[in-house]
């Protein structure tokens, strides 16, 4: 979605304040597989999967920053232009720019160090990420 800190750019939806309870694809592995060997009673519902803390897009690019020792440059993408994308008549556009919105809106999982520690997933940080 445009987020290349080896590359030193960063695509930002809306004002990059939000908090999103971003995870690491290692850690949806740990949990699917928790999962799938587990003994659950439950067999039906959601689990919601987040990481360790919520960030928001520019703490995320500032973390980058400080691990890799260097500037990444920031492209802001206003939440106007995602709304005129979102009207457009390519379902694939519209498909894009409803993620974008809804990326740039936030989403914090309150329940997922409780999910972690339930499931006995270590949480990876963003920084944890960054800084390998």
């Amino acid at each position: 979605m445009g987020f290349d800190p080896g590359g030193g750019s960063a695509r930002i939806y809306g004002t990059g304040e939000s908090k999103i309870s971003y995870i690491s694809s290692a850690n949806a592995a740990d949990f699917a597989v928790a999962l799938a060997s587990g003994s659950f009673p439950e067999k039906t519902g959601i689990l919601e999967l987040g990481g360790p803390e919520p960030l928001s897009q520019l703490d995320a690019v500032r973390i980058f920053e400080k691990c890799q020792h260097k500037r990444i440059s920031v492209e802001p993408v206003p939440i106007d232009a995602l709304r005129d994308q979102y009207r457009s008549t390519d379902p694939l556009q519209q498909t894009f720019a409803a993620l974008m919105i809804a990326y740039a809106g936030g989403d914090v999982v309150a329940s997922a160090a409780q999910n972690a520690a339930l499931h006995h997933v270590a949480l990876q940080s963003v920084a944890d990420y960054a800084s390998r």
